[in-house]
């Protein structure tokens, strides 16, 4: 652990508030979820219960890379968020802008083989079956809009 305390912590391309607990503020990187989080700690052998302002830079750099390279450090590959890529064939688990980059290539790619996804995607519906009769109305006219009522001077 670290003499000093840094209140904003880099990490991941994300800056992380250095009052919360690790896994806590390792979980408010895109695409590190809690159990994800949970993990990481755990395999980089920081103490759950210190603030992640009193880590030091061995620790942080050792948490970096254990995100950036799960399997290298036999983290379970259920925990990953891509499972059998399409384009590697292989689990990996994406974070920050490389998971945004991702997804958006995934909705592209469904959208050119005109999958259905790909045409509710394009359209801006609901994907995965919800009901569109009551809701999901953002961006249209809802409701009537009432008369104003006649006044007595005749105007």
């Amino acid at each position: 652990m670290s003499t000093e305390y840094r209140h904003i912590t880099r990490i991941a391309e994300t800056d992380l508030d250095g009052s919360l607990k690790v896994a806590y503020a390792l979980s408010k990187v895109r695409g590190i979820g809690a159990s994800m989080a949970r993990a990481i700690v755990e395999k980089g052998g920081v103490d759950p219960e210190c603030r992640l302002g009193f880590l030091s830079e061995q620790d942080l750099e050792k948490l970096e890379d254990i995100m950036k390279n799960p399997a290298k450090y036999n983290l379970p590959s259920w925990l990953f968020n891509r499972q059998k890529d399409l384009e590697s064939g292989k689990n990996v688990h994406l974070s920050g802008s490389d998971l945004v980059l991702q997804t958006k290539t995934d909705i592209d790619l469904m959208k050119a083989t005109k999958s259905w996804k790909g045409y509710r995607h394009s359209y801006g519906l609901k994907v995965r079956g919800q009901r569109t009769k009551t809701t999901g109305r953002k961006g249209k006219a809802i409701g009537v809009k009432k008369k104003r009522p006649p006044t007595a001077g005749g105007r």
